[in-house]
């Protein structure tokens, strides 16, 4: 299955494919880090289809994923994420950043993605420690295309060095 997933150092709103995976707030009304880059480069499409979602379900729990068409970015999807805090593992967060992974691919196989792009899930500002969201990350996406052939590739975009190192190292084992 590693031949059907790539790690790229660089910017996933860059990345031209069928869909990219925002790591959202509950609110999916943008913020920080990945999420603010999308909406931003996204234009008001995706908030727009955003505000929709919040006024008919309340926003996105942490674990779940809802998608909106990507507006300018290279991509028709964006497959918005919520990913936990971590709060030293006693939260059950390594279940719910699986559930992040396992939701998302479930919107892209409804929704026909055959290329997807995933950013480091709560690694950045909700300090989930990065060598771990990479294991649970890389286990969860190689499990779940070893259970369907619809996704051809699978992009995890690492925007800083150390998680493209990590994952480079990791991936290697799959």
């Amino acid at each position: 299955m590693k031949n059907r997933i790539n790690i790229i150092h660089g910017d996933i709103t860059k990345v031209a494919v069928d869909a990219i995976v925002n790591a959202a707030n509950s609110s999916l009304l943008g913020g920080s880090g990945v999420d603010g880059a999308i909406h931003r480069i996204g234009g008001k499409q995706i908030l727009e289809e955003c505000q929709k979602i919040r006024a008919k379900q309340g926003g996105c729990s942490v674990g779940n994923a809802v998608i909106t068409r990507a507006g300018n970015l290279p991509a028709r999807y964006v497959i918005h994420t919520v990913g936990p805090r971590w709060g030293g593992g006693k939260q059950n967060e390594a279940e719910l950043l699986r559930y992040c992974y396992l939701n998302s691919l479930t919107l892209a196989y409804d929704n026909n993605v055959s290329t997807i792009s995933f950013p480091n899930i709560s690694t950045g500002v909700y300090k989930f420690p990065k060598e771990y969201a990479a294991e649970i990350a890389l286990q969860t996406i190689n499990e779940s295309l070893s259970n369907d052939s619809t996704i051809k590739q699978v992009n995890i975009v690492c925007y800083d060095i150390d998680n493209y190192n990590i994952y480079n190292k990791m991936i290697q084992n799959l």
